[in-house]
């Protein structure tokens, strides 16, 4: 599914562009140096002009004499390589390739470039921002674009340096890709299709085609039995009626751990009777990235195998108007004992996430929870979009968030809680209100709010990627529109779990 990049470690019998890797030094590695003989000196020669700098991202082709091409791909400052380098820079490079139209590329890499970096780590980055680079959704389009995604690329890559590491990490790169593009997809998919009803079906399809996951689906009668009282409330008000989709993968060998992800999954929000502005209501389809960058993950996690048992839920509703809507003054009574004051539709993330943090504390014992939401606008005045915010009180869960974080690049910038904070939730009628009556540390309301939903003996993340769960620009290896945020980041902690 979304693969269509092959990894070789062998030389290409077809035409194809050379890849030649450069710093801003501007030095011809050694490895270049026979394919520089047989293209008569053509790219030392062209090292050597003014307007190349080796500058990170920087892309010079080289027509050679023969028909084929040579790129030039600047990597910048020797001690400033890393991952997220590599990562954009192919994810350049992708699109480039997309204009040329070829389907055989061969890179070579210099034995300076693992002076300060691991071939896994390098063949990761370069499969990531090659498979990330290589996505753009055209569905509902009648004339398909120039940089629409490569339908079949053959990539190989040749190295002195455990050439078999990173062949093998580029291919698990790619495969990262792959899931964070099934979260894409499904976040671009607009609300009239990507409807609470299509969601679960998607899910149930996905947990069917890799086999080792199992999916339920809680609807109906059964998701009033369950007392989820957030998915009731916020998704009455909808011809698309709310559910609780559940997805679970198990080890084969003996486990000790469940790790639990849950995903907001609100498949449009109008925000409600509380109704959004024209404006603050363009872009509400993405307000389900944070189920899809765990329904990506699970589709990742199925295919690394890790040794822990790991559930996702996405609680899915439309937050939609009606005579039967969600109303401010609503007061909704939790099983676990407290009650919410409603006093603004438009905080409707929170109501469904507290189901989804009660059910799966209470159903699977889990060692870690970590929720991943599309939350709070404050977020994105606060960290813009270049990181999400995430509150957790655990050390040791905090440590590998972060330490995953730095790997795959997804940023995440810890935020502060303190009972200040979770007094200036208290409502006046009812334990809690959904949004309180103060714009005053708005985006630590919405985790204020959930600390009430989970035992505190569970270590327990929330994560808000508001401001990165999409951009308006293109911005290598991501071009405009969903991210798929967190679903490497998700997948990299189970996968180290400690």
């Amino acid at each position: 599914m979304y693969e269509s990049i092959r990894v070789f470690g062998k030389l290409p019998t077809q035409p194809h562009v050379s890849i030649c890797l450069m710093f801003a030094d501007k030095t011809l590695h050694s490895c270049d140096q026979p394919l520089d003989a047989h293209h008569a000196r053509i790219i030392s020669s062209t090292i050597k002009r003014p307007d190349v700098s080796g500058d990170s991202g920087e892309w010079t082709p080289i027509q050679c004499a023969d028909g084929s091409v040579v790129g030039l791909l600047g990597l910048g400052n020797r001690k400033d390589l890393s991952a997220d380098i590599i990562r954009s820079a192919f994810g350049k490079v992708l699109k480039r390739l997309l204009k040329l139209e070829v389907q055989d590329v061969l890179v070579s890499f210099p034995n300076e470039l693992f002076a300060s970096l691991n071939a896994k780590t390098v063949g990761i980055a370069l499969g990531e921002g090659i498979g990330l680079a290589n996505w753009k959704y055209l569905t509902f389009k009648k004339k398909k674009s120039e940089d629409a995604p490569i339908g079949e690329l053959s990539l190989s890559l040749v190295s002195n340096i455990d050439p078999d590491d990173l062949i093998e990490a580029t291919k698990k790169g790619v495969a990262l890709a792959a899931s964070a593009n099934v979260a894409r997809t499904l976040a671009a998919t607009p609300p009239n299709v990507a409807t609470t009803k299509y969601i679960a079906e998607y899910a149930l399809q996905l947990a069917e085609a890799c086999g080792n996951l199992k999916c339920k689906v809680i609807k109906g009668p059964a998701l009033k039995k369950a007392r989820f009282v957030g998915l009731e409330h916020v998704g009455k008000a909808s011809e698309n009626p709310p559910c609780m989709i559940e997805l679970v993968y198990t080890p084969t060998s003996k486990f000790t751990k469940t790790i639990v992800l849950i995903g907001k999954t609100i498949s449009y929000d109008t925000g409600g009777l509380s109704i959004k502005t024209r404006e603050g209501m363009r872009g509400m389809k993405y307000d389900k990235c944070g189920g899809m960058a765990v329904l990506g993950a699970m589709h990742a996690i199925s295919r690394m195998k890790p040794g822990v048992r790991v559930v996702g839920l996405l609680p899915t509703a439309e937050n939609s108007i009606s005579n039967n809507a969600l109303r401010v003054d609503d007061i909704l009574q939790y099983p676990n004992g407290v009650s919410v004051e409603v006093t603004n539709t438009d905080a409707e993330g929170r109501l469904v996430l507290a189901d989804a943090l009660i059910y799966g504390s209470k159903e699977f014992a889990p060692s870690a929870v970590i929720d991943v939401a599309t939350l709070t606008g404050g977020v994105v005045v606060g960290l813009g979009k270049t990181f999400a915010g995430y509150w957790c009180a655990d050390a040791v869960l905090r440590e590998q968030i972060e330490h995953s974080s730095s790997v795959t690049g997804e940023r995440v910038w810890r935020l502060p809680m303190h009972d200040d904070y979770r007094e200036m939730m208290k409502a006046k009628q009812a334990d809690l209100w959904n949004s309180a009556p103060t714009r005053d540390a708005h985006p630590i309301q919405g985790a204020a709010f959930l600390c009430n939903f989970i035992d505190s003996k569970i270590p327990w993340a929330h994560i808000d990627i508001a401001g990165v769960a999409d951009i308006d620009h293109d911005k290598a290896p991501f071009c405009s529109g969903p991210t798929g945020f967190g679903t490497r980041l998700l997948t990299h902690i189970v996968e180290q779990w400690k």
